[in-house]
This record gives C-alpha cells, structure tokens and sequence, in this order.
C-alpha cells in the first residue's frame, strides 16, 4: 500500500473554526495511525476575504492543539507552493487542456441572465442550474460578446445523463445523477479557480490518498469526480464526517458555545481537554471511558467508528472533560496557565514576588476542583475581595443564630489574632484547638466560621480559604458578619 497523505485545507478568511479544527483532528489521528504525511495547505483565492492575520491564527490554533504538519506551509516540502494563490499557473494549464479537448468552455453570460434562468427554472419547480446557452459557442458570437466588453467564465462540460459514485469510507456508496447538476463554474472572470476545480489539482499534485472532511463538502465531491476523471487523475478515497449541531440540533452557532479554537484558548480550555472533546463528536470509541489522551486516540481512532449522523455540541460536557484536566494538570503547570488570567483580572500584578507567588499557588490548589476553565478564576475569586459579607441564603444566615457561634467566632478571631502566621497548616492547628476547648463537633466550629467568613455553607476547604483571606481580612469579614447577627467580637 502507498504512503497514506492527508491534508487540511483551510480558507483563511476568519480564525480556525471548532469544525474545521475537528476535521483536522480526524485527518491527523487518522494519519498519524498509519505513519502517512499531513500536508497545511491554504484555500486562499478568495480575494476578498483571506488575509494572513486569518492565516496566523489558524497556524497557532492547530499547533496549541497538539496537530503538527510534517508538509505544507512554513514547513515546505515536495509540491508546494502550498498557497492557491501562489499555483495560479498550474490551473492555467489543466483549463486550457479541458478546453481544447472540448471539456470545458468559455461562458459569457451576464450575472443577471444566470439569475433570470434561475428563477425561471425555481418558477417551474425544477432545480436550478445553468442549461448551456454557451456550451456552442461559434468564434464569431464569441468575438461579439468580447467587443461588448464581457468577462468570460469557464464552465466544465457536465456529461449528459451520467451517474456519479462516491465510495465513502463513512457513509458507504452515495450516487448523484447529472441531470439536475448543470455546466458549473471552474474559473471566474477574474481568472482565478473555483473551490471544486483547484482543491482535485491540488489534491492530485500532492498526492492526497485520503479525504477527511465535513459532511457539507459531500454535495461538492461529484463535481470534483468529474473533473478528476476529465483529467485522468488518480482519485483518492473520500470520508465525510458528520455535522455538528447545537444541543437543540439547529447548526452550531454562538448561541451553542464560542465557534472559534481561538475563544475557548481565552477562555481557559486546555488544549488536551478540547482535543478530547473535539475526538468524542462524530467518533465512538469501544467502551465507555471518555477521557483519552492524544496517543490514546492516535491508537484507537478509526473511520469505521465514525457515525454518520449529526454530532452534538454539548457545553456542559465539554467543560466536565476541561475540569478533568485542570484537576489532574501538574500544580506549577496550572499555575503559569492561571497566573494570566489573576493579572486580568486585577488580584496580582505584572511581577509576584514571593509572597505573591506563594498566594497564587495556594489560591490554585484551592480552587482547582471548581473550575470549569480558567476564565473561572475570576468569579470564584469573588469569594476572597471585600472585608465584608453577604450571606448567599437565609439557612446560611440562620446558621450564625446558633447558641455556640459567638464563643466560637470569637475564639477564632483571638487565635488568629494571635498567629505570626496565617497559613492552612496554621488554621489547621486553630480549628483543632476550637474543638478541643469547646468540645463541640466539627460541623459546629467549621460551619459558622465558614458561614462567618464568605456568606457561603459550601466551597474550598476552610484552612486553605482563611489563608487565602489572610488575617486582616477574615478579622474584618468576621466583625461584619457578627454585626449582621447580632453579637460582639471582642
């Protein structure tokens, strides 16, 4: 068997779409299974919209998620260039060739006398396609539409009555009929390829064993058929991979989630955790685990796993998969990815110094099992701004009306006082002697302490948030919160 090729293909006229970036996903555990070439091409002839600010940023999303390109832009290799743009002769060449083997043709039909087909054939209840009032063209009829100034497209030659045959690897055989197709554009005026005519070329000229794409470019793939066998080329195998929609099942959009790679890296996204993700729309692994890694999924992925109906864009199950990760991210790891978004959000500066640094650690391992992504950082930091207390419930409230509260706020506050020190270990030590003079259980010192302190009866382990409050702070939350209540702090 031949060397396995695969490519990604993007247009870059906007960031790396979730879509696109699944695509590439599959074209990349597909390939790196089979020890093949993943090629990075750019789909850039549209003129108005590409620019390389979309380029760039789809080169950092793919390679934030781990999809390295072993050909292909930056990287070069044997059949570049690896921008359309920059291929403009090659398709020349093949135009020319179909032309003078009378596959293609020039057509010099306005945009308003396609349109006026159009409608009349949608009038008809017949599907609209363009019906060849070019197709024969005589030289003098040419030279008349040239003196009048027309810009002539080139149409492929679409044959009469003519089954085309897609051997899909993940839908099986699919046919479309020419009938209804009509002679399609392969160069606009401009001189520049369509979609359907460059991608075969480039395809072809690189080698391309195997095309993983969306479902939406099915409809594209008999076209492309044709013209790969106008040409002679050698065909590759063809896999479309299910759409994806939102939870609601309409097509995904914002009101699903954020649509670019970019926004769910700001938002605090670890790349493994959207890989995962990413791998688990579309694609069923045997068994009932969830969690893989990109080797795990280099060795399991395969396309016959690959359904054929719609995926499922579940929020919620993407941060369950994120909050995996942040728990089991080595702690100095977790805590330069967090640093970013603390320095947002006003808690630490540009530069930690020791004490600072010591704070932050702290504040990760703490909040580390309540995170979703790291933009989260900021709302459950909340909890740790303000000297005073907003109580989230009147059962919180009411936990402060109970008879041992004040002794036992109170004995808090002077052994916290007290302290050199307020760390975890060191309110450890405070708790245990609370119980120990009072004894009272630890639901009855822990509960109003917290209560006391956040307004809260759940959330982050009680040591390690009084350290992150630190002594002026918890002193000051607890003679706000017994002013609400009622009593005195000594």
């Amino acid at each position: 068997m031949d060397k396995i090729r695969v490519r990604f293909a993007p247009s870059p006229t906007g960031p790396l779409h979730i879509g696109g970036a699944r695509s590439a996903l599959f074209n990349y555990l597909f390939v790196k299974q089979n020890q093949g070439d993943f090629i990075l091409r750019m789909e850039d002839t549209d003129l108005d919209r590409s620019s390389k600010e979309s380029e760039e940023n789809i080169k950092r999303s793919l390679k934030w998620l781990g999809i390295e390109w072993n050909e292909g832009i930056d990287v070069g290799g044997p059949h570049g260039p690896y921008r359309q743009t920059e291929r403009l002769e090659i398709y020349q060449k093949a135009v020319h060739r179909l032309i003078q083997e009378g596959q293609a043709y020039f057509c010099y039909c306005s945009e308003e006398e396609c349109e006026a087909e159009r409608q009349e054939l949608i009038e008809k209840g017949e599907t609209p396609r363009y019906l060849g009032k070019c197709r024969n063209l005589t030289e003098e009829e040419k030279k008349k539409y040239e003196q009048e100034g027309r810009q002539p497209v080139v149409r492929f030659r679409v044959p009469d009555n003519h089954t085309v045959t897609i051997h899909d690897l993940v839908r099986g055989e699919v046919s479309f009929e020419t009938a209804g197709m009509g002679d399609y554009i392969i160069v606009k005026s401009d001189g520049i390829p369509t979609y359907n005519f460059a991608v075969v070329l480039d395809d072809a000229d690189m080698g391309i064993t195997h095309v993983i794409r969306g479902e939406e470019h099915l409809s594209n793939t008999p076209r492309q058929i044709l013209i790969y066998d106008a040409l002679g080329l050698p065909m590759p195998q063809f896999a479309h991979i299910s759409l994806i929609l939102g939870k609601d099942r309409s097509k995904m959009s914002k009101r699903h989630g954020s649509t670019s790679v970019v926004a769910y890296q700001e938002q605090g996204y670890l790349p493994e955790a959207l890989v995962n993700f990413l791998a688990l729309l579309g694609w069923a692994p045997e068994g009932e685990e969830e969690i893989f890694s990109m080797g795990q999924l280099i060795e399991k992925f395969s396309l016959d796993r690959v359904s054929k109906s719609p995926a499922v864009f579940d929020m919620e199950k993407l941060k369950w998969i994120n909050g995996h990760y942040i728990r089991n991210t080595e702690p100095e790891k977790l805590k330069a990815l967090a640093i970013p978004y603390l320095q947002e959000a006003g808690f630490i500066g540009a530069e930690l110094d020791a004490d600072e640094s010591a704070w932050v650690s702290l504040v990760v391992e703490t909040l580390r099992n309540y995170l979703s992504c790291l933009e989260d950082l900021k709302e459950r930091l909340e909890i740790f701004m303000g000297q005073t207390v907003r109580f989230e419930t009147e059962e919180a409230r009411a936990i402060l009306q109970a008879e041992q509260v004040p002794t036992v706020v109170n004995l808090f506050v002077a052994k916290i006082r007290d302290s050199e020190s307020v760390t975890a270990d060191s309110v450890k030590g405070i708790l245990k002697q609370i119980r120990k003079e009072t004894s009272l259980g630890g639901s009855q010192v822990f509960m109003p302490i917290r209560v006391a302190l956040t307004g809260q009866m759940h959330g982050p382990d009680l040591d390690k948030l009084a350290a992150i409050l630190g002594k002026e702070v918890i002193i000051a939350r607890l003679r706000d919160s017994a002013a609400q209540i009622g009593y005195a702090i000594d």
